[in-house]
């Protein structure tokens, strides 16, 4: 494939030359996925603001141990890196400690995986304490069957896991035994984390609002919605992993009916395992939403394989296919950047298919579509109940406006008559409020 060059702003944290190595001889795989790769790659370089000086795709034939890379093509980009020295080396695909130790010696320059870039970018994104434990949590796990390089994120100087930059791999600062010390305290930590929010969790089940939660690959716009629906001011960026806590908000539906949002972290293809594992507490806000919005940049040539990829990390996190048929809609988001003859051809897919709602976070466009969706799917899991309450019953009244959606009310000889769309959940709870009553 051919090496694609790319001149950054002169902000950057160093010079990086990526590779991005794919099965198949030479001239094969299919291009337009490998590219996309490629493509994708720089833009993870770019999000720590590397200056991305080459990028090349190199064909597998067969996997070397020692390298990965074959004899040949690792002798050949030691003399191109000795000719144009770089601070990094980035190899989009998975090394372990010796192909790494030995492509460093080989190049004569610092080399990371891709693991370890996706680690970085998001050392330097968590914003929150439970975010920075466990962005942490999954650096250790992923480093400690690695050679001990110098762990510079602990000291907390500057963003970031220490990957990238640093003072140099020459003095050990933690051995295994430390890490493992360290792995513990966290995991302790973020115990009492995830007992923090499950209490906080059971304090919004008290508001019976369903939760809504924004899922999708990394850039598809999630964070440009969120904030179009709520008015809030969540950071968007033209970048991978702008958004890594979870942020969220309570909006208004068409109905009158109250759900909160959420916006959550993005997903990648080759998402790595320990960053799955770690954020599971971050990620339990979406294996238990009411309802998961899927949002797809349709836009973009790779949006299938980008789209599988998310069902996948969701099967991942116990989301199986028969609970996305109940809980999952597609949105499809930058119509705007589609051409006339795209948007019609999306539009017309959108009508075949049960789910999407096309839609331009940016513009506005669709959005009241998708609020109307949205407000349609969480009331078709509701039971409709007519009751009548006496004058002097103010506190079920009181309780049912605050845990159902009244939709009607009627008084008449002294009671009081509501029509209520109630969610199974509240449903049982007010079945006993309604028991006690005699």
């Amino acid at each position: 494939m051919d090496v694609i060059r790319a001149a950054n702003s002169a902000a950057s944290t160093g010079r990086a030359r990526i590779v991005h190595p794919y099965a198949g001889s030479a001239g094969g795989g299919d291009p337009r996925q490998v590219r996309a790769r490629l493509e994708e790659a720089v833009r993870l370089a770019e999000a720590i603001d590397l200056e991305v000086v080459g990028a090349e795709a190199v064909a597998l034939r067969a996997k070397t141990p020692a390298t990965l890379l074959g004899r040949g093509k690792v002798a050949e980009i030691a003399d191109e890196l000795a000719a144009e020295p770089v601070d990094l080396v980035i190899v989009d695909h998975p090394l372990s400690p010796v192909q790494q130790r030995n492509l460093e010696r080989a190049w004569r320059s610092k080399v990371i995986d891709r693991t370890g870039l996706i680690l970085e970018i998001f050392g330097r994104r968590a914003r929150t304490r439970e975010g920075e434990l466990q962005v942490e949590l999954a650096a250790l796990t992923y480093q400690r069957s690695r050679l001990v390089r110098s762990w510079t994120h602990l000291e907390r100087q500057r963003g970031g896991l220490g990957f990238v930059g640093g003072p140099g791999e020459s003095q050990i600062e933690l051995d295994r035994r430390r890490i493992d010390e360290r792995i513990v305290r966290i995991r302790r930590e973020l115990e009492q984390v995830k007992r923090t929010r499950g209490l906080h969790r059971r304090a919004r089940r008290r508001v019976p609002y369903p939760v809504v939660a924004l899922v999708g690959y990394t850039n598809a716009g999630k964070s440009t919605l969120f904030n179009r629906l709520t008015g809030a001011t969540v950071e968007v960026a033209d970048k991978l992993f702008a958004t890594l806590d979870p942020t969220m908000r309570a909006i208004r539906l068409p109905s009158g009916r109250r759900v909160i949002l959420s916006d959550t972290v993005g997903f990648i293809t080759d998402l790595p395992t320990t960053l799955i594992a770690a954020f599971r507490a971050t990620l339990e806000e979406v294996m238990e939403a009411d309802l998961l919005l899927h949002v797809r940049d349709i836009s973009d040539p790779d949006a299938e394989a980008q789209a599988a990829q998310v069902l996948q990390v969701l099967e991942e996190l116990g989301i199986d296919e028969a609970a996305r048929e109940r809980r999952l809609l597609e949105v499809w988001n930058k119509i705007d950047r589609l051409s006339p003859e795209e948007r019609e051809i999306c539009f017309n897919a959108a009508r075949r298919m049960p789910c999407p709602v096309p839609v331009s976070a940016l513009e506005g466009e669709g959005l009241a579509a998708l609020l109307a969706r949205v407000d349609a799917t969480i009331a078709a899991r509701q039971e409709i109940l007519d009751l009548d309450l006496q004058p002097d019953e103010g506190a079920l009244l009181a309780w049912l406006h605050a845990h159902a959606h009244v939709l009607a009310r009627e008084e008449d000889e002294g009671s009081i008559r509501l029509r209520v769309a109630i969610d199974p959940k509240n449903r049982a709870r007010l079945a006993r409020r309604l028991e006690a009553r005699h």
